[in-house]
């Protein structure tokens, strides 16, 4: 979000900036319905508007001015003016708003949330929130009280990504005296625009999720903004024709969210909509007519809800989140709405007054200002952390701690060797003996990859080798495979890369998942392109374990011991296995491939549960945790040995 109170542009021409100040008030209105869509959109629809587009915007346009005011006036950038300027109207919200969310994190979430929430305050605190989200495909709408109430600042880190890089681009740009600055700086904003705006259009079509997160791919939104700062004193448009530009960009505005699914397109070239919506309104600026579009954004309650823009999207999705958590609920209800509004534009007023009276003077005062601000989140944050974990490392009983059960993942994880959603490229990762006896292949999704801890303990007994060959969400199929609801070419894509690097690997044994669990009414099911791509195994002389899908748990495993304790969190095996298994059912299998199932280890007497003997066996709905998966060992090994023929 823009600083709310820098509403002064390039042209201080009180025929278009509506005073002699050169304040523009119609950009309060801006601002203000911007973060109603957002809000509203969030809270009750649960789409995208399209509104954050045009903060982007805006903030590309009011620092591109207020930079190339202080170039044309001193020749120069002045960074620490610039930096300070920023911290003290930034910092101090920020950081009210993540201390607030600490305090609601320790009052309503789940304890095996709170690690996960502990480490994106941290990412919002120090502007990565964007990629933190990126790395961890995390999708926006994921609302109900999974998501993280921080997620929104992903927006935020952009624009302090975007503080970093402007000031110093553009300085290079006036360094050179013989050069107008607002043509060199148009020029370069040019450039920026062109760059990002093609990044953004081809990256969303390969990967919207990351792509929406990418900041590259958000740079031409605040180039546009910053282009019309430079260009907007020589664009004189008729007072007519600005009437009909401040109603077509308001209604465009308006209507974005409704009639384009944002979350899913943006920010290709979709994003012109919001942005080019925006763009049309500042153009319009203050008409002076009693038809203008501007009469209505100048209205005094709309100024002051732009006023306090900034702190009302900083606290409208935490408590939108909290108040799930706390109810049970998916969404809110009408009068859940009503208390969510209520409880964040009072939250929202408050902050912003505490802010304003935060005046100092001087550059290094503000500068301090704003750190200082920001200081005892990153403590508490941290000093929460380590407490956790010492917690979970002194704790008896349970193994993992319910509380980091999350964080119980297979060492391929933390090595960067799982391939991610987004991307293609074929990760191989070896482990145990460098010379082995025996190499064996894990191949498929995280439901292949949560064996990865078995294997590494019998290779390492043993002295053979395991290759690590995963994808998230990417079965070993011959099939098309979607995901979430969406043709996945990636996966596709990997998939022959990964049949080419087996060809020259030829493990002794490939192992992968023979089924998948599903705890809709499809249930339990072979697909035929698994049969298919075993068979074509078969044609290179690979041999194959293939293990029986886990089942997959009507609750989250971690939570529901942390809050009922073990014996309460039991689930029916039926719930998503078959009563057979299709593997066993087929007519003809591969010769080349050995079944094996496990979930009579996982759900004895057919009733899974959370909790056997000590160890913590599920690390989310669906995933086993390493600890328990390293205990199956032994079972698994004499599975491996009969596939091997040893």
């Amino acid at each position: 979000m823009s600083a709310p109170a820098d509403v002064l542009v390039a042209d201080p021409s009180p025929a278009r900036a509506g005073t002699r100040s050169g304040r523009r008030p119609e950009i309060e209105g801006l601002r203000a319905v911007a973060v109603l869509l957002v809000v509203i959109y969030h809270i009750w629809p649960r789409r995208v508007s399209g509104g954050v587009d045009v903060f982007l915007m805006l903030t590309g346009f009011l620092i591109t001015g207020s930079l190339l005011r202080t170039v044309e006036r001193r020749g120069r950038v002045e960074f620490g003016a610039f930096a300070a300027r920023l911290s003290k109207r930034l910092l101090p919200p920020a950081a009210l708003v993540l201390l607030g969310v600490l305090g609601g994190t320790l009052l309503w979430l789940p304890r095996t949330r709170w690690y996960d929430t502990l480490r994106e305050v941290f990412a919002s605190a120090l502007y990565y929130e964007n990629w933190s989200l990126a790395t961890s495909a995390v999708d926006y709408l994921a609302a109900g009280s999974a998501a993280s109430p921080v997620q929104h600042f992903w927006s935020l880190a952009i624009q302090g990504q975007f503080y970093l890089l402007w000031p110093p681009l553009l300085a290079l740009v006036a360094v050179r005296r013989r050069w107008d600055p607002r043509m060199a700086f148009l020029g370069v904003m040019g450039l920026v625009f062109a760059g990002s705006l093609a990044y953004s259009v081809l990256r969303t079509a390969a990967d919207q999720r990351w792509a929406y997160f990418d900041t590259g791919a958000r740079l031409w939104e605040l180039a546009l903004g910053g282009m019309l700062a430079v260009a907007l004193p020589y664009l004189r448009p008729s007072r007519a024709v600005r009437v009909a530009l401040g109603w077509i960009g308001l209604a465009a505005l308006v209507s974005c969210g409704l009639l384009l699914q944002v979350s899913t397109v943006f920010p290709g070239y979709a994003a012109l909509w919001p942005t080019g919506a925006g763009v049309m309104i500042i153009v319009a600026g203050v008409t002076g007519s009693a038809y203008g579009a501007d009469r209505l954004l100048t209205l005094r309650p709309l100024m002051y809800v732009g006023k306090i823009s900034y702190a009302l999207y900083l606290w409208h999705w935490p408590i939108f989140v909290f108040y799930l958590t706390e109810t049970g609920r998916t969404a809110a209800s009408a009068k859940g709405i009503a208390l969510i509004l209520v409880v964040s534009f009072a939250l929202a007023a408050v902050t912003t007054h505490l802010a304003d009276r935060m005046t100092p003077r001087g550059t290094a005062r503000s500068a301090a200002l704003g750190l200082a601000c920001l200081l005892p989140v990153l403590a508490t944050a941290a000093v929460w952390t380590v407490r956790l974990e010492d917690q979970a490392a002194e704790k008896g009983g349970i193994v993992p701690a319910p509380a980091m059960a999350a964080r119980d993942r297979p060492q391929t994880y933390a090595d960067g060797c799982n391939q991610v959603t987004q991307r293609d490229e074929v990760l191989t990762c070896r482990y145990g003996a460098a010379n082995p006896s025996r190499t064996i292949a894990l191949v498929g999704n995280s439901h292949a990859a949560h064996w990865f801890p078995a294997l590494h303990r019998i290779a390492d007994a043993n002295g053979w080798q395991v290759v690590n060959l995963t994808k998230g969400a990417c079965a070993l199929s011959t099939d098309p495979q979607r995901y979430q609801g969406k043709a996945y070419p990636s996966c596709d894509r990997w998939q022959k890369g990964v049949m080419a690097e087996l060809r020259r690997l030829k493990p002794d044994l490939l192992v992968t998942t023979a089924t998948i669990s599903s705890p809709f009414e499809r249930g339990e099911t072979l697909p035929a392109g698994y049969v298919r791509r075993w068979r074509q195994l078969g044609a290179m002389g690979i041999d194959v374990l293939a293990i029986r899908d886990t089942p997959r748990m009507s609750f989250d495993p971690p939570e529901c011991v942390e809050v009922k304790g073990t014996e309460a969190c039991v689930d029916d095996e039926r719930r998503s296995l078959a009563a057979v298994s299709p593997a066993a059912r087929l007519r003809r299998p591969p010769a080349n491939v050995t079944f094996a199932d496990f979930n009579h280890l996982l759900c004895p007497a057919e009733r899974c549960r959370s909790v056997i003997g000590d160890l913590m066996v599920y690390s989310d709905k669906g995933h086993i945790t390493a600890t328990f998966m390293r205990s199956l060992a032994p079972a698994v090994e004499k599975e491996v040995r009969r596939a091997l023929g040893s």
